[in-house]
């Protein structure tokens, strides 16, 4: 994990030496450039891209899977908004997919460059055909994880925003249901206030455990978690 810098002068000028100014461009919204700025003095951006990982996603999900062990060799993944491609890259190597015959599928609207190992699908994934057209990606067979790294995109109204997100979340949701194999596990991101206390409840019924994790890459700020669902009970309980 990165460490803060410290001494006497942390907080202080050399604080402000190790930042990273970024100027407003006269086309460049002020919310982008804060993006910008929050982007080239990320330390985990740094860290994924010296390391060779897709993007700073990456670590949330290595950083789930080491304390929970998520991912095992074997293992079948589909992973719901793979764009850029960071989970898909960690789930490759955790499950040891191989590119002939690629147990990890992922799914998009945005373009993706290819990941060795994983089957990857261009499709907005809440289009009625998507999730026959993953099925059909894993040759038939039942998925033992399924990953949901989607956010809606946010208009500023939180009770708005919220809605969104837990409609995508209760997507994802119903499609897991469907296609996972018993003792299956099921991660999903969740914003604000968590899941709704209905689809907390139908996942409780289906799995053994069910609780929220915000992993440590997960930026303070964010109110970003995610929502962990393990052992799939293997038949549908609504």
């Amino acid at each position: 994990m990165p460490n803060k810098p410290t001494g006497k002068g942390a907080g202080r000028r050399g604080d402000r030496d190790l930042k990273t100014r970024v100027k407003t461009a006269k086309k460049r919204t002020t919310s982008s450039t804060r993006w910008l700025q929050r982007q080239l003095n990320d330390p985990y951006v740094a860290r994924a891209r010296a390391e060779g990982w897709r993007a700073r996603s990456a670590y949330k999900l290595l950083e789930l899977d080491e304390k929970y062990g998520l991912l095992k060799p074997g293992m079948r993944v589909v992973d719901l908004g793979a764009a850029p491609g960071g989970w898909c890259h960690v789930a490759v190597k955790a499950v040891k997919s191989d590119p002939e015959r690629p147990t990890v599928v992922g799914i998009d609207y945005l373009e993706m460059d290819p990941v060795p190992g994983a089957a990857l699908l261009q499709k907005d994934f809440t289009e009625d055909d998507a999730p026959e057209a993953l099925i059909d990606l894993l040759g038939g067979h039942k998925a033992d994880i399924v990953l949901s790294d989607m956010a809606a995109p946010t208009t500023g109204h939180k009770p708005t925003d919220h809605l969104r997100i837990i409609g995508l979340v209760e997507i994802a949701a119903d499609f897991a249901l469907d296609v996972l194999a018993p003792g299956g596990t099921f991660v999903a991101k969740v914003f604000q206030g968590g899941t709704e206390h209905e689809l907390l409840a139908v996942l409780k019924r289906n799995f053994a455990t069910t609780f929220h994790a915000k992993p440590p890459s997960s930026r303070a700020e964010s109110a970003e978690a995610y929502l962990v669902a393990r052992g799939f009970k293997g038949q549908r309980q609504d």
